[in-house]
């Protein structure tokens, strides 16, 4: 009698080009699930790796309601095993209010690690996108480190730390909510492991993206073109760039990596601690 081999699900969150870009290495024989704020970005993600052979499904998700990621875990176990999680949804600082980056790329990804990694398959894999801005904070306090990385979710943005009051702007919350990131796949990977997964981070520099796009011809504009130039690779990423490293995260050759955060900024943070990009 022939045995039914389960279907194994690669939920992607947020369907932009970094995604899309993980998801190409690693979705091949495997259903990837979608999921995006706005239905048409995940529909049009879709329909993109659909023609290109991959089985795809299209849903929405609003990363900073437990509501809405609780119900894509449940649309994503019933399609099958989750063996992959790739976490790409967020906002940048020109995009928003300090209050809505700390809910969607500080609580939003505590909440996407907390949830999934109830499900995850034994040898599945996570990958957080973060952000070099983590990289570019100065360090925190062992307390502050511990307060980001184990406080309970629900109770994350009433950290002391991240008040009104002490928050400056678009950028700070940025900063706080990337290295937040970082800190918060490093205490999952110890929870993770208990199931036999594996989840990273990977800190990406500008990458030619829409929401790079944004940010260059933003407020931030010249800072960002000044970044590019004195970077020591002296260009900007591409998604595909960023694919390679998931896929070395997700897959066997990534095996003994977990818990790990990857900067990968063309040396971007290296110019700004000990280059041309010091602060002056």
């Amino acid at each position: 009698m022939a045995t039914h081999t389960p279907t194994n699900v690669i939920v992607v969150i947020g369907a932009g080009s970094i995604g899309q870009a993980i998801a190409r290495r690693v979705g091949v024989g495997k259903h990837v699930l979608l999921a995006d704020l706005r239905r048409d970005n995940a529909d049009a993600a879709a329909e993109v790796l659909s023609n290109a052979g991959f089985e795809v499904s299209a849903t929405t998700v609003d990363v900073s309601s437990r509501d809405s990621v609780h119900a894509l875990v449940q649309t994503a176990t019933a399609l099958g095993d989750v063996t992959g999680v790739i976490h790409a949804a967020g906002v940048s600082p020109s995009q928003a209010s300090p209050e809505t980056i700390l809910k969607v790329d500080l609580y939003g990804t505590a909440l996407v690690l907390e949830e999934f990694g109830n499900v995850i398959a034994r040898g599945g894999s996570g990958v957080v996108i973060a952000s070099q801005s983590g990289h570019r904070l100065p360090p925190l306090s062992a307390e502050h480190n511990a307060a980001l990385a184990t406080t309970p979710v629900e109770e994350l943005l009433n950290l002391p730390m991240l008040q009104t009051g002490r928050i400056k702007d678009s950028l700070h919350a940025y900063q706080l909510s990337k290295r937040g990131n970082s800190l918060r796949v490093m205490a999952e990977a110890v929870r993770w492991g208990k199931r036999g997964a594996r989840v990273n981070a990977i800190s990406p520099g500008i990458v030619m993206t829409p929401l790079a796009r944004d940010e260059l011809t933003g407020p931030r504009g010249e800072g960002y073109r000044r970044m590019i130039e004195l970077c020591p690779v002296g260009r900007a990423g591409t998604p595909d760039e960023v694919g390679t490293v998931g896929a070395l995260l997700m897959g066997p050759d990534g095996a003994f990596i977990t818990g790990s955060d990857f900067l990968m900024d063309g040396g971007v943070t290296a110019a700004y601690w000990f280059g041309e990009l010091a602060p002056k």
